[in-house]
């Protein structure tokens, strides 16, 4: 349905130049929106493939695990979006302190993408409100280390910021001037409280992205954010006992019509044909990583088999494997730390699985070598190659 244009546009001067700042209206769309029986059929899909996704990781020998991968997987999707280039091996190594060669700002912004999206999980299991304070926590630890530490972390702009183009004059959209994004910000935290919102959790999370995009409340860093809204909104409301749905490597992989359906909505309005991209792209990546998760657990479960072939060894062959379902990316003091093996067991065990072909190691050094899981790293590393 085409509504006409969502907001109102403000006339602004800056640096001599006029300018048509867009101050969009608050949630909900009005008229509603047009739910017809197609929309229902793809809602109702989305729904089932969020179920399977909460429930597959009930498969898992723990889910904690998965979690842990998949956030890295979708710092690193996030932040390329952005322009970033480090991979996952990269945030890895990064994180283990061992980490010669790595482009450290690129890194630096994934792993603060890691951080922020934790300490927000961290604050919802404590019961803290899905709110424009969480917002702001989260983006201070995103902005918090290298690129955009100088863009007001944690704080709402104060200055007119644009997209695309080289200034407001030239820019393709430009968001609300700082005076409203207080008020728009406010408008959109009632709306993710249910006031005024007689729509589903995953409608809600559709509709609340568009908005947060479009008031676009941060110096920089508003992307990463307003990805992480989505998920965050599915957790908070009950869809998804663990926030395991992430849509970067979706919007990475249809870039050009993601960004052209957000000015549809702005423009025109047709909150209908964004609201029928974001199902299917939510049906698209729930049944993606079902199938990721099921071809973990067949791996753990192939390469265990392997290792209890292993004759007297097998039992800590078996403890030093069990980390690596945990941290694909290790060194042997790591492994020491968390089997309670000794070092030289864990150096045996490690040089055992990597004859099974389990484990290689990729420093070639001596000294402090790290180990990595391959498989495992290879069913991650999917979607994530630097172009």
């Amino acid at each position: 349905m085409k509504r006409g244009l969502t907001g109102r546009y403000e006339i602004a001067e800056i640096g001599g130049e006029t300018i048509r700042a867009f101050v969009p209206r608050p949630l909900p769309p009005d008229p509603p929106l047009e739910l017809n029986e197609q929309r229902q059929r793809l809602l109702e899909r989305a729904t089932l493939a969020l179920g399977r996704l909460d429930s597959v990781t009930l498969l898992l020998p723990d889910p904690h695990l998965f979690l842990y991968a998949y956030v890295r997987r979708e710092a690193v999707l996030s932040s390329q979006i952005e322009g970033t280039q480090s991979s996952l091996a990269q945030l890895l190594l990064f994180e283990l302190e061992e980490a010669p060669g790595v482009p450290l700002d690129d890194v630096l912004e994934v792993s603060n993408y890691v951080a922020a999206l934790e300490h927000g999980l961290k604050r919802l299991r404590e019961g803290f409100p899905l709110s424009n304070r969480l917002i702001r926590e989260m983006h201070a630890i995103l902005l918090s280390r290298g690129r955009g530490s100088e863009k007001s972390p944690g704080e709402f702009r104060r200055s007119q910021n644009w997209i695309g183009g080289t200034r407001p004059g030239n820019a393709h959209f430009v968001p609300p001037p700082p005076q409203y994004v207080q008020d728009c910000m406010s408008d959109l935290e009632r709306f993710l409280h249910n006031e005024g919102n007689p729509y589903p959790a995953l409608i809600k999370a559709a509709l609340a992205h568009v908005q947060f995009e479009t008031i676009h409340p941060f110096l920089d860093g508003n992307g990463r954010i307003g990805r992480l809204l989505i998920a965050f909104i599915l957790h908070h409301d009950g869809l998804l006992s663990q926030p395991l749905l992430y849509l970067s490597l979706y919007f990475k992989q249809h870039r050009s019509e993601y960004y052209r359906l957000l000015d549809i909505v702005r423009m025109e309005g047709d909150w209908e044909a964004w609201l029928d991209f974001f199902l299917e792209g939510v049906e698209q990546t729930a049944s993606n990583a079902v199938e990721t998760a099921r071809r973990l657990l067949s791996l753990f479960q192939r390469d265990e088999q392997v290792i209890q072939k292993a004759g007297r060894s097998a039992s800590t062959l078996l403890r030093v494997f069990r980390v690596l379902c945990e941290r694909p990316l290790v060194t042997l003091n790591q492994v020491r730390e968390r089997s309670g093996l000794s070092f030289p067991a864990v150096s045996h065990a490690m040089a055992a699985l990597a004859q099974l072909g389990i484990v290689r190691e990729v420093t070639g050094q001596r000294r402090n070598r790290i180990f990595a899981y391959n498989e495992y790293l290879n069913i991650l590393n999917e979607g994530t190659e630097i172009a």
